[in-house]
């Protein structure tokens, strides 16, 4: 455990010193974005401890679904099961990691590699404890259980209860826009923007369509994961812009507890 703190510290305590190396529209702190982004790993660990404690549907609890009990909202999708479209909508999520490496062919962006990778992982840690702690809390079959030709032993699997919400959604989500959101800032005249946040929106929506296919969500699910990886995706960068216009900033500060002064980290809104 201490080589694993260790190893997730010293990257942050190596970066921050190169911080002002060049230019950045982004301020990060050792202070700040070290215990977040540690907090989002272990709370993520966490939640996908407890989503694996889920307690599986009995056979006669499996044999007992009917699409007639689904909302008529996402109705259409029950008994969805593709095999196919699961495979690549998994080689999507895997591929889609990496998308934001393309942003290192910017020569800004690349000088503030470092900093970049630590919003990267700021990013996704904070999705994935949101996407973990509801799974957790919020158990939903899958549509797929409601496929008569889907095997027994699928649908009395733990995992068969993870419909809400769409993980591998929010994830590329996240991941694209959070791509759009960096590229976005440091380029502010460059005619490309449009392209790559349409890209942005597209990306997660066809993961989101190919989730659909396979019986992993419903519809609902995948709007949800839709948008809380684009808010996450979009915010964290906002939060540490050097600008930032939203009025909600993220920075360290001593609080004083039981007459003693302790290092934190603040949230404050501005009213304009």
């Amino acid at each position: 455990m201490k080589k694993f703190i260790c190893a997730l510290v010293l990257p942050f305590a190596l970066i921050s010193q190169s911080f002002a190396q060049s230019e950045s529209p982004y301020k990060t702190s050792f202070k700040v974005d070290a215990p977040i982004t540690a907090a989002g790993v272990g709370l993520s660990g966490l939640g996908l401890y407890l989503m694996q404690q889920k307690e599986p549907f009995t056979e006669s609890e499996a044999m007992a679904l009917r699409k007639e009990d689904v909302n008529s909202f996402d109705r259409f999708s029950a008994g969805n099961h593709s095999e196919s479209a699961k495979k690549i909508s998994d080689v999507m999520l895997y591929s889609s990691l990496a998308a934001p490496a393309l942003l290192l062919f910017d020569p800004e962006i690349s000088s503030n590699a470092g900093q970049t990778a630590v919003l990267y992982v700021e990013t996704m840690a904070i999705t994935g404890t949101l996407f973990t702690m509801a799974s957790a809390a919020f158990p939903r079959a899958r549509p797929l259980t409601y496929s008569p030709d889907v095997e027994m032993r699928e649908k009395t699997r733990s995992n068969s209860q993870n419909s809400f919400y769409a993980g591998h959604t929010a994830a590329v989500s996240t991941v694209s826009f959070f791509t759009a959101k960096i590229f976005h800032d440091y380029n502010p005249d460059s005619p490309a923007r449009p392209f790559v946040w349409a890209g942005a929106a597209l990306v997660p929506a066809a993961v989101g369509y190919l989730r659909l296919e396979a019986g992993k969500h419903f519809l609902s699910d995948n709007i949800i994961g839709y948008g809380v990886g684009a808010a996450v995706g979009i915010l964290v960068p906002q939060l540490h812009k050097k600008t930032n216009n939203s009025g909600i900033s993220l920075f360290p500060s001593v609080i004083p507890v039981a007459g003693r002064a302790v290092d934190g980290i603040s949230l404050q809104y501005k009213f304009n």
